[in-house]
């Protein structure tokens, strides 16, 4: 490292750095301790000089630092800025990661909002559901408005039954139950046909592993099921399922000869 009587043109002191890039001097001289930027040069009273250079490699610090990363990190992805292409990668990189943080922070905006909008909703402060409600916002599930809509009790039966995986797959199958339903509808499949039995056995089979084979659930699903609670997309959708599911599982509980939601309600 050159030493100079004076300051010569072209290089800044720690202080004028400082104030140009908005950092203390005391920064600086952490990350010379740190072995991130030495200064290029020292005058001959000790005073740190940096160059133009120099602020751009502290502006790529900067830059890494506020993404998160630690000092650790930025050390191991700090290169050498000697050409254009040297430069034009490290740009490249931050460019990707700031797109990564602005995809994140998005989705976590959204996320945000959902539960707001989902608070605003209830009636009354419940973080069991709030925490229900963040689980499945992470999740992606796009259905996570039903759960301000579910009774404690429903919830507490849930939360017992299946962890976010198991969850997951069941609504996967029930969702794809419901948009077999709609189209055997609209094929003009029979609910009493061969097809239309085989459907409903898979149908009851999965109201089964929600329940736990619980009869006692059977009617708080029923009302659940004709409640206008869930907006008018969900409700159309469901008259739709309705019109072949009722009659498929009619047809299926006659021959096995049972009517389980009378038991239920006896």
């Amino acid at each position: 490292m050159e030493k100079y009587r004076a300051i010569p043109q072209g290089y800044m002191t720690a202080g004028a750095v400082a104030k140009k890039m908005g950092v203390t001097v005391r920064t600086l001289q952490h990350y010379d301790k740190e072995g991130l930027l030495s200064p290029s040069a020292m005058s001959e009273g000790g005073r740190r000089l940096y160059t133009d250079k120099d602020i751009i490699k502290l502006h790529q610090i900067l830059s890494l630092k506020h993404l998160g990363f630690s000092l650790d990190d930025i050390r191991d992805r700090l290169i050498p800025l000697d050409n254009p292409t040297d430069v034009a990668q490290i740009l490249s990189e931050q460019a990707a990661i700031v797109r990564e943080k602005i995809t994140s922070l998005t989705e976590s905006l959204s996320k945000i909002e959902a539960l707001k909008a989902e608070v605003l909703e209830m009636q009354s402060v419940d973080f069991k559901k709030y925490a229900d409600i963040i689980i499945n916002l992470e999740m992606k599930n796009s259905f996570y408005w039903l759960i301000k809509h579910f009774d404690g009790e429903t919830l507490d039966h849930i939360r017992s039954r299946f962890d976010k995986e198991s969850g997951n797959v069941f609504l996967q199958k029930f969702l794809r139950l419901q948009d077999e339903a709609i189209q055997l509808q609209e094929a003009g499949i029979s609910a009493e046909s061969q097809r239309g039995l085989q459907f409903a056995k898979a149908y009851w089979d999965l109201i089964m592993e929600f329940t736990g084979g619980d009869a006692a659930m059977l009617p708080k699903l029923m009302q659940m099921g004709q409640s206008d609670e869930f907006g008018q997309e969900w409700t159309q959708k469901q008259a739709k399922v309705n019109t072949f599911v009722e009659p498929a599982l009619n047809a299926y509980f006659s021959i096995l000869g049972i009517d389980p939601f009378q038991e239920a309600g006896t």
